[in-house]
């Protein structure tokens, strides 16, 4: 059972740095060189050295381990290290666990890093090509017999069902990709600056897995983001306002799987993420009302919907007309469906950009921001606040 008060981590801990490679479809570069690059990026934005880090976190996904990067980036001694599972999910979750560091002391400087060439090495989009014997494996295997062997295929399987319950058709997912891509526009560093979409483009786009279209798939992507986190009392001495962690909450759900949870009583919702919306609502103190800008992970268009149910921003079925009418700033970098696909990493940095002000598609002078990770899977999500 999860818990059912507010933790006492909230504000202990603050965002300093933020840095990135560009985000492309051919690094031309290891995923070593990209992770070290964004670590450092990362140092400079927050006016440190790879002397004051004393803590990695990453993804165990990631293929760079923190004493090969720390090494490769000049970072001494490290007091803590720590790796999260399950994809996308983990990405506010490494935040959590070096805001966790932070707090108790075991740590002064964490960076969380996250690096790969998705695109021009491993695609997570060309589904399971092996699974070694496990226990998820074992999961995976009462569907891949029958077809369904990529990410786009276990979601069409709930997005099906959520259309079907709330008598909507698969142009309800439309809205959320031509936000997406609107903001995305705007923003020097997306893959698809200036390239925006209307409706009409999304409904023409081509099937993937009915009732999912291309428009609704996120893309892939060769890249690395890396942020600093570190107390607030340290973070105010540095060069950029901090943001302070206000809330932080993992979540998995009952009868949770790895993208494939279809023997649930019901397929229209995110259990899990509804776990780490009770938990951040609690330590926060705040309502949806007190959110300024919503940065929600996006690798498909069914889930963003579901996620701003499950957060109460609106009642079940009605998220897409919620979306549409645009009264949330919403993935103001452009999303994993615009920007870049970095696993969720560069929604935290879009998020620490509100608040200091420096968005592309700066939403007015925000005080909390929500950012979650992966969907389908066990997640995570953050409350960022503005200082003082």
């Amino acid at each position: 059972m999860s818990v059912h008060r507010p933790d006492s981590l909230g504000g202990r801990a603050a965002i300093a740095g933020i840095g990135a490679t560009e985000f492309s479809k051919d690094s031309g570069r290891s995923e070593l060189k990209l992770a070290v690059e964004a670590v450092r990026a990362a140092l400079d934005d927050a006016g440190l050295t790879p002397g004051d880090v004393d803590g990695l976190v990453t993804f165990t996904m990631d293929t760079n381990p923190e004493i090969t990067v720390a090494q490769a980036a000049g970072i001494g001694e490290l007091s803590f290290f720590s790796r999260v599972h399950y994809g996308g999910g983990a990405a506010c979750a490494t935040v959590q666990q070096a805001a966790l560091a932070v707090a108790t002391g075991l740590a002064e400087v964490v960076v969380c890093y996250r690096a790969f060439n998705e695109r021009s090495g491993r695609r997570f989009g060309s589904g399971v090509q092996q699974r070694e014997p496990t226990a998820e494996g074992a999961a995976l295997g009462w569907n891949l017999p029958f077809g369904l062997l990529t990410p786009a295929s276990w979601v069409a399987m709930a997005a099906q069902r959520y259309l079907h319950t709330y008598g909507l058709t698969p142009d309800a997912f439309g809205p959320v990709a031509v936000t997406d891509r609107r903001h995305a526009a705007r923003n020097p560093a997306a893959y698809f600056y200036r390239k925006p979409i209307t409706l009409a483009d999304h409904a023409a786009s081509r099937w993937i897995v009915e009732p999912l279209r291309l428009l609704d798939c996120c893309q892939e992507t060769d890249g690395a983001q890396a942020i600093v986190v570190t107390s607030p009392e340290r973070a105010r001495a540095l060069p950029h306002p901090p943001a302070l962690i206000t809330a932080a909450a993992q979540g998995a759900g009952r009868a949770q799987e790895q993208m494939t949870s279809f023997y649930r009583d019901d397929l229209t919702g995110l259990p899990e993420m509804n776990v780490v919306a009770r938990q951040l609502w609690r330590t926060a103190a705040l309502t949806p009302a007190d959110i300024d800008v919503a940065i929600l992970y996006d690798h498909f268009t069914p889930f963003v919907l579901m996620q701003l149910e499950e957060f109460g921003f609106c009642a079940p079925g009605e998220a897409s007309d919620f979306v549409a009418a645009d009264t949330l700033p919403l993935n103001t970098h452009g999303g994993q469906l615009g920007e870049a696909y970095l696993h969720g990493m560069n929604g935290i940095a879009e998020a620490v950009r509100q608040l200091r002000g420096t968005s592309v598609n700066q939403a007015g002078s925000p005080a909390h921001v929500l950012v979650t990770a992966g969907t389908g899977v066990p997640t995570s999500g953050l409350i960022l606040g503005a200082d003082g």
